[in-house]
């Protein structure tokens, strides 16, 4: 797989720079639900689609483009996943990670990533925005099998996976952006079902406030490679009301708090050092 991910990553390299100079991108973003209009605040360099990379998975679901998107936001380099892969699409976990692995060889040295979910805590309220603290991961895990020692240890450690430095400086630009903050652990599923009332009273039971279907995944690998991460997820739904899962509201609910989203991503990469 190793191999894979350096001929991935230099064939990124060499179509995003064009016979010139590449410039390695220093923060990675997967804008899922709820961050795809982060794309019109980015400064645009280049652009190519997972159909043209070799070795990339290409997203199957409504509202993910597929496109990986260089450029500077927040006066960093960056390059944006616009649109992930789920473990439900029939991908294998090693597949779903995969772009994650490659971004890191690519350059990236900070991860945020974003997501839609279904609220367990019963505070929640549908278009809440909670900073992931925590997760639990029911999805198969993406290291198992050999492990590749230049990618990282065979048993990383996932104490402060979301990293705390990073939840601090989006408490401070919530506050100074007048943006409300949840904070709590999601539960990471396999779907593509949305969960039963049963399962999200489960889920909170062992300590979940929120449920979705991606984000874990990428997550472990990327604190495998040891690279610090940044989560939000939009509250679409309350679980344990008797309201109906549908995946045309969770779209809706996600475009009504892109704004507040992309403000609070934006200005918390403005910030890093």
């Amino acid at each position: 797989m190793l191999e894979r991910i350096k001929k991935t990553a230099s064939f990124i390299r060499d179509s995003v720079a064009g016979g010139g100079a590449f410039e390695e991108p220093e923060v990675g973003i997967i804008l899922g639900t709820g961050l795809g209009g982060l794309v019109g605040s980015i400064d645009i360099s280049a652009s190519i689609n997972y159909s043209d990379i070799p070795d990339f998975p290409v997203s199957t679901v409504e509202g993910h483009s597929g496109r990986l998107i260089f450029g500077r936001l927040g006066g960093r380099r960056v390059v944006a996943m616009q649109g992930r892969l789920h473990y439900y699409e029939g991908w294998e976990p090693w597949q779903v990670v995969f772009p994650v692995r490659v971004m890191k060889f690519l350059g990236i040295r900070t991860l945020f990533v974003s997501n839609a979910s279904g609220g367990i805590n019963p505070s929640f309220r549908a278009g809440d925005i909670m900073v992931i603290t925590d997760h639990i991961n029911l999805i198969p895990n993406p290291l198992v099998g050999p492990n590749i020692a230049e990618l990282g240890p065979r048993f990383p450690d996932m104490h402060g996976c979301y990293d705390p430095g990073l939840r601090g400086i989006a408490a401070r630009v919530a506050a100074e952006e007048g943006i409300e903050l949840r904070y709590g652990v999601y539960v990471g599923g396999t779907g593509p079902t949305f969960e039963t009332q049963a399962e999200y009273r489960y889920y909170g039971a062992v300590g979940g406030d929120t449920a979705g279907m991606s984000t874990t995944p990428e997550v472990i690998a990327a604190r495998h490679m040891g690279i610090p991460v940044f989560g939000a997820s939009i509250i679409t739904n309350v679980g344990l009301s008797d309201e109906a899962g549908d995946h045309a509201d969770v779209q809706k609910q996600g475009a009504a708090a892109e704004k507040r989203m992309t403000t609070l991503f934006v200005k918390i990469i403005e910030r890093l050092t």
